[in-house]
């Protein structure tokens, strides 16, 4: 708790506030700067001191805008650039990032970067995405969970968050144990290399920080580069961070102390192994009895990798423990829902553009596993890409029917899938030309249903009636009755309950490959094809080909709705029908 003193100091500048109004002075931001580093750096009163200090981070900021109409990292940038050398603002910043770098990971990063130029910084032309990690990170040491679990594709900087994360982690508690693994020694060595780059170069102020919260103790109190082993502050049997990998030696050369981590990454090595059950599962064991084995009671976990299938050791916990409050599993995706990339940095970055392309060169398979993070199964796949049928050429002139099957959702995970089918007359091909594909109540998904219904002259719709579907159908009437639509029949069916829906899936997956034609993937498309995949189109496409019969499948909104035509066009079950006629 803060001193009398201290609760004094701060309660007279809050008042002083409260009669002065925010008056934002170099004076004030030096006497809040003094106040936020006595309570964080001597008084090591956290809760005060945060509080403290997050307003001092805050009051910069704003005087940076109004002073000098730059943001406090564009101003710094400017100094980099230019040579300035009289903004002290600057420096009072960083000094209250320094006071704060032993209780929040990210002020931690931040100094440890400052010496460096913007364009060699790792973190904050990446912060966009990855402060969504650096929260999981401040939590996971808070104690709020105590396994965490990362996916995201390579080279977008999930190591290296890790790696920084270890070593504030050895920053705060330097004779803790904790080990880094990897799928082998010479990952195991790249680890130990890097963290030695932050502990021991003029590049990164780990050495200012460390003498800063531990006077007088030695930084380096041992290192071997054969063992991959570092050793702070005070000697143990066992280092502060030990680096192995999972074929290395671990029974009696690593420990993982209560207050310790354990950090795995990448335990698979390549895509042949990902294509090895037997690897896999022996990977698993290992990982199992020779790493966590080596953690003590107390002791947290941190799993990262790129998921390659469901037999990826961190799907299956993920698998295992998903619902556990002790467990957080955190997936960001090359794309995001609206097709752009999630990694798009101002340096070294990935465009949406590279991973469009990516997707349209590599197996859909693989592009969801090592880029979207949906591990998949190869075995069972009931609509395997080169297992469906494709249009070929234009769709022909003349009578063509046009009909849509809607299985509404209602917001939360689920879709709202409707595929648009049009039957050519004169050869009888049943051609699924557009899909309503979305998720959102149905403020969002009923005006896109009727949209397709005007832009194809959809004359049949058929609404799913279970769970809620009839005051599904009454909003699409309502919305058509407003727009004057009046040639499209709704018929409402509801689908069996006694027959599991996967069973239904498997049961019409057959017939589906055998009589309905989709859309070629746009890269396969020609130039001035009437009609083009949508983005919602390829989504459901995407979820339609990853549909498995073996294991748990995500999302089925898709492949449910495409198979419902086999029973509604092949009559396999009579539909109950309420014939409204034409609106």
């Amino acid at each position: 708790m803060a001193s009398l003193e201290l609760q004094k100091a701060i309660s007279n500048w809050e008042n002083k506030q409260k009669e002065y109004g925010f008056v934002v002075d170099e004076d004030y931001i030096d006497t809040y700067c003094l106040i936020a580093n006595t309570a964080l750096s001597f008084e090591k009163d956290a809760e005060t001191g945060l509080r403290v200090s997050a307003k001092v981070k805050k009051t910069i900021e704003k005087f940076c805008i109004d002073t000098f109409g730059k943001t406090i990292w564009e101003l710094e940038r400017q100094k980099q650039y230019n040579g300035w050398d009289n903004i002290g603002i600057i420096d009072r910043y960083y000094d209250v990032l320094k006071a704060e770098s032993y209780y929040l990971f990210e002020s931690f990063i931040f100094y440890m970067e400052k010496n460096r130029s913007y364009e060699k910084r790792f973190y904050q032309p990446r912060r966009k995405t990855l402060k969504l990690v650096v929260n999981d990170l401040q939590e996971l040491d808070e104690g709020k969970f105590k396994f965490y679990g990362l996916s995201m594709p390579s080279r977008v900087g999930k190591s290296t968050i890790c790696i920084f994360f270890l070593a504030w982690v050895a920053l705060k508690r330097p004779n803790s144990h904790n080990a880094m693994g990897g799928h082998s020694g010479i990952l195991a060595k790249g680890f130990y290399k890097e963290l030695m780059n932050l502990f021991s170069t003029e590049e990164y102020t780990f050495s200012e920080l460390f003498s800063y919260w531990h006077p007088g103790k030695t930084i380096i109190r041992d290192k071997s580069a054969d063992e991959f082993t570092i050793t702070l502050d005070n000697p143990d049997r066992f280092a502060t961070v030990t680096c192995r990998g999972i074929d290395g030696t671990w029974t009696g050369a690593v420990d993982v102390s209560k207050d310790g981590y354990l950090y795995v990454d990448d335990l698979v090595r390549d895509r042949e192994h990902s294509l090895s059950p037997m690897r896999m599962e022996n990977t698993f064991q290992e990982y199992l009895n020779k790493m966590v084995d080596r953690k003590n009671d107390g002791a947290k976990e941190l799993m990262v990798g790129t998921l390659w299938n469901v037999l990826d050791p961190l799907n299956r916990i993920r698998e295992a423990y998903e619902s556990n409050p002790d467990y957080r599993f955190r997936k960001i995706p090359a794309l995001d829902e609206n097709d752009e990339s999630n990694f798009d940095y101002e340096i070294n970055g990935f465009s949406t553009e590279y991973y469009r392309e990516m997707r349209e060169k590599l197996d859909n398979a693989e592009w969801m596993a090592k880029f979207q993070q949906q591990p998949f199964i190869r075995e069972g796949l009931l609509f395997p890409e080169d297992e469906m049928q494709y249009l070929t050429r234009e769709i022909m002139d003349g009578a063509n029917t046009v009909m849509a099957v809607c299985d509404p959702a209602f917001g939360g995970a689920d879709h709202t899938s409707m595929p648009v089918c049009m039957t050519e007359e004169a050869t009888g091909k049943r051609i699924i030309i557009d899909w309503v594909y979305k998720k959102g109540t149905q403020s969002v998904t009923v005006p896109k249903v009727v949209d397709k219904i005007e832009k194809h002259y959809i004359t049949e719709l058929h609404i799913e009636q279970n769970a809620g579907g009839k005051l599904y159908t009454d909003s699409v009437k309502t919305e058509m009755k407003q727009r004057g639509i009046n040639y499209c029949r709704i018929i409402p069916y509801y689908a069996p309950t006694k027959i599991p829906k996967e069973e239904r899936i498997k049961a019409n997956s057959d017939w589906v490959k055998s009589n309905l034609v989709f859309l070629p993937n746009n890269k396969y498309a020609e130039a001035d094809a009437t009609y083009k995949r949508s983005d919602e189109y390829q989504n459901a496409m995407t979820e339609v080909h990853m549909h498995t019969a073996e294991g748990k499948n995500k999302n089925d909104d898709a492949a449910d709705s495409i198979t419902k035509f086999g029973d509604i066009i092949e009559n396999k079950r009579k539909p109950t029908r309420i014939m409204h006629g034409f609106l």
